[in-house]
């Protein structure tokens, strides 16, 4: 899924090394700048970082690294991620919340 920058908060990559979804690593530091660019361009374990162009620079979004966080641990093999659902199952799950609220009359 892309990033939508209608519906989620663009931050720069450099904004994003400050994210408290990343793990401290080595002496409580957080990811270095160039390791989120090369995520955002080659990728960890074939899953790559989403980005955006806003003119000259590339921007992210915390739901962009949570998804990235998933995917990496997808395909790592990881448990306890469930696989993200399609737009289509989400569509039309939102269609059946919002008839049962229609015939309570909400």
């Amino acid at each position: 899924m892309p990033i939508d920058p209608t519906r989620e908060e663009l931050l720069t990559l450099s904004q994003a090394t400050k994210c408290r979804l990343w793990p401290s690593r080595r002496r409580g530091k957080r990811p270095h700048v160039a390791t989120i660019h090369r995520w955002a361009s080659a990728g960890c374990s074939g899953v790559r970082l989403e980005t955006v162009s806003v003119g000259a620079t590339r921007c992210t979004s915390v739901e962009a690294i949570v998804r990235f966080l998933e995917g990496v641990t997808r395909a790592r093999g990881g448990a306890g991620v469930p696989a993200p659902e399609s737009r289509r199952v989400v569509t039309s799950r939102a269609r059946t919340v919002e008839r049962e609220l229609v015939s309570e009359g909400l």
